[in-house]
């Protein structure tokens, strides 16, 4: 574990049409995250292009690209100007006809440190990316990078405690959440308080749970999912559209929010990660010590009959 104290970027921004312009974006964010003080810095799920997964397009796959490729190179070398470390979530292109949803972690001096691809994938209305991304098969990781053991996971992972739970226990001292979620319009006056209310809950009791600081980041604004790639435009569906909510925040291993970003703007979140206070927080609440590790076979079970 790094014995040195970190601060800890969230990037919550809106995302245009057009995907160059939009990498454009992430990259000056990046930068002034990075001169704010941040030494890890994350950004939104598929910060490259508005969210695709509105509908099933087979035309939206000339988004994705190679890692190492063409994002990975800019961002690397913004992470070597900046000597930061990044976080960059991905629309990943393995192989002919096989996609996935990727997390890659650049390091310091511009490198390709690892990548996760995201092990849960959903399939709702206006959120189709069954039809995209295969699931994951590198299994939930930590990074012990220049600037700490970072974990990462996306969107739909975050619902889950086991995936929490396996990157903490691979050492992972902060996990972050690359996000893309928000309200359809007509369900926001009823349910929309409660949604996010639950999405922030959940990810607050993996902080606790594993005494490790979590950084949530969502992007922001109304997106229909029209997207501009290479000079081809690709139309989202006709219909409601969705509001991304933004909210991003950081949390300690309290699950106390210590920086909370505005629902309706893009903002940029800078937290320290105090590693007394970790340490301090899992002596105190020693959940990984009281595990019982002989009692839990049946959670890789579907379901207990």
């Amino acid at each position: 574990m790094a014995t040195k104290n970190k601060r800890i970027g969230l990037i919550q921004m809106s995302c245009g049409v057009d995907t160059a312009e939009n990498l454009d974006k992430a990259a000056d964010r990046v930068r002034e995250a990075a001169r704010a003080g941040a030494n890890v810095i994350c950004l939104p799920e598929l910060f490259r292009a508005q969210y695709f997964c509105q509908r099933e397009d087979h035309a939206i796959f000339d988004l994705a690209e190679s890692i190492p490729g063409p994002s990975t190179e800019r961002l690397g070398a913004v992470a070597k100007e900046e000597k930061v470390v990044i976080v960059a979530s991905l629309f990943e292109r393995r192989a002919a006809g096989l996609y996935h949803n990727t997390a890659a972690i650049l390091e310091q001096d511009g490198s390709l440190e690892g990548i996760y691809r995201k092990m849960h994938i959903p399939d709702d209305p206006l959120y189709y990316e069954k039809f995209y991304f295969t699931p994951g098969d590198l299994g939930f990781k930590a990074f012990k990078t220049s600037q700490g053991d970072v974990g990462t996971l996306v969107c739909w992972d975050q619902w889950y405690p086991e995936g929490a739970r396996v990157t903490a226990l691979k050492g992972a001292t902060t996990l972050f959440f690359p996000t893309a979620i928000g309200w359809h319009p007509s369900e926001k006056a009823e349910f929309g308080e409660a949604q996010y209310s639950a999405w922030q809950t959940i990810q607050r009791a993996h902080a606790i749970a594993n005494g490790v600081f979590v950084g949530a980041v969502n992007r922001v604004g109304f997106e229909q999912g029209d997207v501009r790639h290479d000079g081809v435009e690709i139309k989202g569906p006709e219909g409601a559209g969705l509001e991304f909510w933004g909210g991003s925040f950081i949390a300690d291993p309290f699950g106390r929010v210590i920086a909370q970003a505005p629902h309706d703007r893009e903002d940029i979140l800078i937290a320290e990660v105090d590693l007394k206070l970790l340490e301090d927080t899992r002596r105190n609440w020693p959940f990984l010590r009281d595990r019982r590790i002989d009692a839990y076979g049946g959670v890789t079970s579907r379901y207990l009959d």
